[in-house]
């Protein structure tokens, strides 16, 4: 009980220097301020200035944000002293906000809204941050947004009691306030709006379209439309959003920045050197090479007239170098064709040259390939050989005479 009146008396003391009147600051104190902050504003306000006009008649949307996860009770309080509860609603009962969420009420595609009714004065929207849910009967019905109360001093009565039981880092509150006038023509639209730009880590800078505006947290002021974001900070990967304003409203942008990893390098060696070296399918130069890479898995391949490709994927860590050495295989071999006359050889109907009576010698490019061996008065020699790459083949060839 005694902590009970040690919150209370703090709002008594407060109303009663304010006199008949009391005011948003007297509605409820935090005694111990702890890391859980609520934020509440309506969306012709989104600066919290106090100046926001409403119609009877015109439609509000209301935002709330929590540094830390927390339940969230927005009571709405009316120029009579009238009291209704925007959060929780039956058609909303999910009042817990993650910490850094921006909530707006109701929201995209409710099957609700809030109208503003009168009567004309100042009206006031009370947000209450909880780590646990409230329940109180003093209030009301909280599950069904039901408020059984009347009057300032009454809300921060029951309001004391509901929080007396929790440690005083486990909540807090916040209110917004505006003007609500009788009906008649609409007041003009916004001609700004509202970014709210955040990052994790902070203070990084903001770039509104390729203008630099501050560091993160950033709240600015800007025309409606499509805007382009860009969040840069040392050691990390840019963020870049698009956003679209109404006049009026009040975006919030969230960006994680994910940490720059360096890049790594590759060095390739042949044996021979000279061979084209392709990185992923792209051309890179040619052997010896040290390439700048991007860490992970890359494929390369190294191609040499002559030899075959040498094909490998090599993995390149953040700030290391990769060493590739590749002892490239010929794609050439020998042929030798000894034959027992003078005769002509081709090759896949080229003609390699003449045998004179002996044996003949050719470096050709591996693979299967036809062998013609000819003569005059002799019958034509055909074969398919197959030649391995450095291999020395050795064809022995007799032609036999043709006789008439």
């Amino acid at each position: 009980m005694k902590r009970m009146l040690a919150v209370f008396l703090p709002l008594l003391a407060l109303l009663a220097v304010a006199g008949a009147k009391i005011t948003p600051q007297g509605i409820i104190v935090n005694p111990v301020p702890g890391k859980l902050r609520v934020k509440v504003w309506v969306d012709r306000d989104p600066g919290k200035t106090g100046t926001a006009r409403y119609r009877i008649g015109d439609r509000i949307y209301v935002y709330a944000s929590v540094t830390e996860d927390a339940y969230v009770y927005l009571f709405d309080i009316k120029p009579d002293g009238g009291i209704s509860l925007f959060l929780p609603n039956p058609y909303d009962p999910n009042n817990r906000l993650r910490a850094g969420e921006v909530r707006r009420f109701p929201p995209p595609g409710a099957r609700y809204a809030f109208t503003i009714d009168g009567p004309p004065g100042e009206e006031l929207v009370l947000a209450v941050a909880s780590r646990r849910p409230l329940s109180s009967r003093e209030i009301g019905d909280l599950k069904r947004g039901e408020v059984r109360l009347r009057g300032l001093r009454t809300l921060a009565k029951a309001l004391s009691i509901v929080v007396e039981p929790l440690p005083g880092a486990d909540w807090a509150s916040d209110w917004a306030r505006f003007r609500v006038e009788g009906t008649g023509a609409p007041p003009p639209s916004p001609r700004t709006a509202t970014l709210d730009v955040r990052s994790d880590p902070s203070g990084a800078q903001v770039y509104l379209d390729g203008t630099y505006r501050g560091l993160t947290p950033l709240v600015a002021a800007t025309a409606p439309g499509r805007h382009r974001i860009e969040v840069k900070k040392a050691g990390y990967r840019p963020y870049q959003a698009t956003v679209r304003l109404a006049p009026g409203e009040r975006v919030q942008v969230f960006a994680r920045l994910a940490p720059e990893v360096p890049n790594g390098r590759l060095s390739v060696r042949s044996e021979p050197p000279g061979a084209s070296v392709y990185l992923n399918g792209t051309y890179r130069g040619r052997t010896p090479i040290t390439l700048e890479v991007a860490p992970g898995a890359h494929d390369l391949r190294l191609a040499l007239p002559g030899y075959r490709d040498y094909r490998t994927r090599v993995e390149v860590r953040p700030g290391a170098t990769a060493y590739v050495y590749a002892r490239l295989v010929a794609d050439r071999a020998t042929l030798v064709v000894r034959t027992n006359v003078r005769a002509r050889v081709f090759l896949d109907g080229y003609e390699l040259g003449w045998t004179d009576g002996g044996a003949f010698s050719a470096s050709v490019r591996s693979g299967r390939r036809w062998l013609v061996v000819l003569a005059p008065g002799y019958r034509p020699f055909v074969e398919e050989v197959l030649l391995n790459p450095g291999e020395t083949r050795v064809v022995r060839v007799d032609l036999v005479r043709v006789t008439y």
